[in-house]
């Protein structure tokens, strides 16, 4: 990468970058980008820049990865878009591009409309512009093409779907709030793991930018490893609150958000990272349960139990798992999952049969779904129980079979990512509630549906029918476990 031009001309030229970041309530932005290009600061500007990233003096050659923890309309988008179309539009590549080569500057976000706010301020960028403008040479929905070979474009945080071209640069937007259940892994991880091989030719930076959240994931541990003079000098890491870098924040406004939840709001305003959320069970641990299956069949002479976290069909998806027990272990056999729109009675339906082929006569579910699941599961032969334990409950005691590795899991990729994404979070009255992450597009039902089922396998439970206590492992029906008159016993 060959600068054309230094950054801090091109602020202040307005036939390129000046009418971006123009003014003095964009100052905080302007020298954190410029330092990080690896330009000389002045003397005021590294007293912000001191001020920001806790170290004395800007690293003067241009860093690997920059993150900035800001907060909530501190102007992210809009300064991270400006500095992304300084290296895309007057940064020269052909250095480390191949002859017809493309060279891409990927913005990944939590889904494809949060990232596309970043490429319409790119799009801005060149528009406002006049010798910039020159350089489009076309828009869609999800890039911007230039004349120079450079293509910026946008891109879900799904690792699946990053890994094979060239990148420029990359920029994480709002990383701290990544979530997307249809991954397998935890998100910002796997993502990121899968574009940085994208810059090891180009040696183009890797910006993450985003609110604080919770003290967990890759914003976190890069800000408690390199944050201040002792982090690494390439990877430089600021901190500021919405007032930091956007002064034109009313005040007043920040502070009844903070009296109205002083702990959620100091996280989206101040850029404190949250005290009162953690991961709830490490990746490791669930995968040490994973099995080499998907779905197991129904086996002759096995007790099977179902679990259903049911939904209406408009918002949240309708799962159903079954599992068995085999000595001391608990074995997940099968999970399905309807995502809406559906039909709760289409659902029910297939759910029944697949229970059938089970011998299951009989499923728990969530009390708060209402009468509607048990009317639809008893048309069609099955009798609808209540859980007597909340959703948090049977997360909680779902954990210990994690720990011990004594259930199996099936190979479900959101499965294992729901369990990955649970969290644990204290209340104001000192209550830990376990659930999914508050963010847009976390979901637990699948991870629900596992937890429940697991309690009513792993606990022995009396049968009634035959008067008699029940190891839930199995009814095995050997006909070596018969008597005379075709009883049947409970092992």
């Amino acid at each position: 990468m060959r600068p054309q031009i230094s950054l801090r001309k091109a602020f202040a030229d307005k036939c390129l970058l000046g009418k971006m970041l123009a003014g003095d309530s964009w100052q905080a932005w302007r020298t954190l980008l410029i330092a990080a290009m690896g330009e000389q600061l002045t003397t005021d500007e590294r007293i912000l820049f001191t001020k920001f990233t806790g170290r004395e003096r800007e690293p003067l050659q241009r860093v690997a990865e920059l993150a900035g923890i800001v907060g909530r309309r501190g102007g992210k988008s809009s300064a991270i878009a400006s500095g992304a179309s300084y290296i895309a539009g007057l940064c020269d590549h052909s250095d480390v591009l191949a002859a017809g080569e493309k060279g891409v500057l990927l913005c990944v976000a939590a889904d494809t409309r949060q990232a596309r706010i970043i490429l319409d301020y790119c799009e801005a960028a060149f528009e406002q512009s006049p010798m910039l403008k020159q350089m489009i040479a076309a828009r869609t929905a999800d890039a911007l093409e230039l004349t120079n070979g450079i293509s910026i474009e946008v891109r879900p945080a799904s690792f699946r779907r990053l890994r094979g071209p060239t990148y420029i640069a990359v920029v994480a937007d709002e990383l701290s709030f990544w979530y997307a259940d249809s991954s397998y892994a935890n998100p910002d991880a796997e993502v990121l793991a899968a574009v940085r091989p994208g810059l090891l030719t180009t040696r183009g930076p890797l910006i993450m930018v985003s609110s604080a959240y919770a003290k967990k994931g890759v914003l976190w541990e890069t800000y408690r490893k390199h944050y201040g003079g002792n982090g690494a000098p390439l990877i430089l890491v600021a901190k500021g609150t919405s007032r930091d870098f956007n002064p034109t924040l009313p005040q007043a406004e920040i502070d009844r958000a903070l009296e109205a939840d002083r702990a959620r709001n100091s996280a989206e305003f101040l850029s404190e990272f949250r005290q009162d959320i953690e991961s709830f069970i490490a990746l490791e641990v669930v995968e040490g349960c994973v099995g080499d299956y998907r779905e197991m069949l129904p086996a002759a002479g096995t007790r099977y139990f179902a679990f259903v976290d049911p939904s209406g069909g408009s918002e949240d998806s309708f799962t159903v798992a079954v599992a068995h027990r085999l000595d001391d272990q608990v074995i997940v056999d099968a999970i399905r999952e309807a995502h809406p729109p559906f039909s709760p009675e289409r659902v029910v339906a297939d759910f029944s049969a697949l229970l059938k082929s089970y011998q299951i006569d009989r499923v728990s579910g969530d009390r708060y779904a209402g009468e509607f699941p048990r009317e639809l599961f008893r048309k069609h032969g099955v009798k609808y129980e209540l859980a007597k334990l909340t959703k948090s409950d049977l997360f909680r005691d779902l954990l210990p079979l994690l720990n011990s590795g004594r259930i199996t899991l099936p190979r479900h990729d959101r499965l294992i990512a729901q369990l990955v994404g649970l969290e644990r979070q204290v209340s104001r009255l000192g209550k830990d509630t376990i659930s999914h992450a508050a963010v847009a597009g976390a979901h637990d039902d699948v991870a629900n549906a596992c937890a429940g089922v697991a309690m009513l396998a792993k606990k022995p439970a009396y049968d009634s029918q035959y008067r008699g206590w029940s190891d839930t492992s199995s009814e095995v029906l050997t006909t070596g476990r018969r008597d005379f008159f075709g009883m049947r016993f409970i092992s």
